[in-house]
């Protein structure tokens, strides 16, 4: 029987952090091996990515950052939860922890049985038309850094924004058998499987508001959607070699991706 088509959607997040950084991905993206980006609409470099997704036609969603840098919204006219002392963001594990202490909130308001985190809706939508001003359009897709939008309260805020302006697709990290990758240092390790929990149970919100993701489940063939930990520290060819181990060429029927490797 014929191994079913699969197109391989390969997503550089982080766009718009640095020029190097960005210069990597434009790289990537015209050999064949990226397909997408995602902007960091508050990152230091975030006007001349856009010119470079402006110039060379890069598919590009919005990263949307909850945890790093500072805000575009109105939280960076005045004191935050979202903030620290000297106006940044909390940072991956202060973000996290902000948020699971539920100090992450203005004055709640009840809808529909569950608390609405107002500070973090008007950050959403003021990253959303930071993107528009930069692009001059929607983003094809909106993920999260670091996965802030699978945080429990987070998602349905997030699925909200989204719905609102039109935005249909996302990203569920949920890489299955996380927890056995030994190629990840223990800490490493007990975050993602955390994120993958997170994903898990932000589907039911993701899906009431009809955003789409790949589900883990889709491929009866062994690739499955998949992300390596690619961050300075782990960018060791054989660190990559040892991870994605499931991915394997054959399985990959993209023009854009064949022979790139």
């Amino acid at each position: 029987m014929a191994r079913p088509r699969v197109r391989l959607v390969v997503t550089a997040d982080d766009f718009g952090y640095c020029p190097r950084r960005d210069e990597g991905i434009v790289e990537a993206f015209l050999a064949g091996a990226v397909t997408s980006v995602s902007l960091l609409v508050n990152g230091a470099a975030a006007e001349s990515a856009a010119e470079l997704a402006r110039r060379h036609r890069i598919p590009t969603g919005l990263h949307a950052n909850l945890s790093e840098g500072r805000p575009v919204g109105p939280a960076r006219h005045g004191a935050s939860s979202l903030l620290g002392p000297e106006g940044f963001f909390l940072g991956k594990m202060g973000f996290r922890e902000a948020v699971a202490a539920g100090e992450v909130v203005l004055p709640q308001v009840r809808r529909c049985g569950f608390r609405k985190m107002l500070v973090v809706r008007g950050e959403l939508e003021a990253q959303l038309s930071r993107f528009r001003e930069l692009l001059g359009r929607d983003p094809t897709h909106v993920d999260g850094h670091q996965h802030v939008h699978v945080l429990p309260g987070v998602c349905q805020v997030f699925a909200e924004a989204l719905q609102a302006c039109g935005v249909r697709f996302t990203r569920l990290p949920m890489e299955r058998g996380v927890g056995g990758c030994a190629w990840l240092e223990a800490p490493a390790r007990a975050f993602a499987c955390a994120v993958e929990q997170d994903a898990r149970a932000a589907m039911g919100p993701f899906a009431r508001h009809g955003l789409r993701s790949v589900p883990p489940t889709a491929y009866p063939c062994p690739l499955r959607p998949a992300a390596v930990p690619l961050m300075p520290r782990h960018l060791q060819v054989d660190r990559c070699l040892r991870g994605p181990e499931h991915l394997r060429p054959a399985h990959v029927r993209s023009p854009r991706v064949r022979g790139t490797g």
